[in-house]
C-alpha cells in the first residue's frame, strides 16, 4: 500500500482542483492518503518568493486559468469574493478536526467547496460560524495547540522540499501542482522512467547565472 502525503492550503485554487482530481489518479492502486494542511505563505517566505496573486499579470493569468480549468474538468469554481486572503482561520480549522492534526477528506472537501464555490468571502465571520458548526471540531481551532500543529505541519513540509501547493509526496518523491498529477499516476503504475537516471541527475544540473534580485 502506497502511503501519500497531500500538503495543501485552501488558499490554492488548483489544491481545490487537484484534490478533485486525485481519486481517479489512485483508482486501481492500493493507498493511504494524509491530508496535511500546511500555510502556503510562510513556504513562500521561506524560499523567498511571491504566491501567484501577488504578481498583477500573473495573478490575473492564474484567475482565468482556474476558471477555464474547471470548466474542462468538470469541476465547480467560483472565484471567492477576494482573493489572496488570510486562510489561517480555515487552515486552523483544519487541524483542529482531525486526530494528530490531519483531517480528512470530508472536512476538506467541506472547507475547500467553502472557499472555492458560491463566490463568497471566505472569512466572512457569519459564514466561518457556520462552518466550524457544521465541522464540529474536537479542539479549539484558536488553541495554542492547534496552531503549534499547523506550524510543525509547515515545517515538516520544508523539510520534505515542499515549495508550493498541492504537493503530493509518495516514496520520498514530491508531485507538484494538478499538472504533476499525471507524473504521479505514472510512478503509482511503476513506469520504468522512475527507475532511470533522470529523476535524480537533474539536482545535478550546475546554474549557469544567478540574478541579482
Amino acid at each position: 500500500m502506497k502511503s501519500i502525503r497531500f500538503y495543501f492550503d485552501v488558499i490554492s485554487p488548483y489544491a481545490w482542483l487537484a484534490f478533485q482530481r486525485l481519486p481517479q489518479v489512485l483508482q486501481g492502486h492500493s493507498h493511504q492518503v494524509d491530508y496535511v494542511p500546511v500555510v502556503l505563505g510562510a513556504v513562500l517566505s521561506h524560499h523567498g518568493q511571491l504566491g501567484p496573486a501577488e504578481i498583477g499579470p500573473k495573478r490575473d493569468w492564474t484567475y482565468r486559468h482556474v476558471l477555464w480549468l474547471g470548466r474542462q474538468l468538470g469541476i465547480p469554481l467560483d472565484l471567492p469574493a477576494c482573493h489572496p486572503f488570510n486562510s489561517l482561520a480555515l487552515q486552523r480549522l483544519a487541524v483542529a478536526c482531525g486526530s494528530l492534526g490531519l483531517p480528512n477528506r470530508w472536512v476538506c472537501e467541506t472547507l475547500f467547496r467553502h472557499v472555492w464555490q458560491g463566490g463568497a468571502d471566505p472569512n466572512d465571520p457569519r459564514r466561518l460560524a457556520v462552518l466550524q458548526a457544521e465541522l464540529q471540531p474536537v479542539r479549539d481551532p484558536a488553541g495554542a495547540d492547534v496552531k503549534a500543529e499547523l506550524r510543525a505541519h509547515t515545517d515538516a513540509a520544508l523539510a520534505a522540499g515542499v515549495f508550493g501547493v498541492p504537493t503530493l509526496v509518495v516514496d520520498g518523491r514530491l508531485f507538484w501542482g494538478l499538472d504533476g498529477l499525471p507524473l504521479l499516476a505514472d510512478a503509482l503504475a511503476e513506469s520504468p522512467w522512475f527507475a532511470g537516471p533522470d529523476w535524480e541527475s537533474v539536482g545535478r544540473l550546475p546554474v549557469g547565472v544567478k540574478r541579482q534580485i
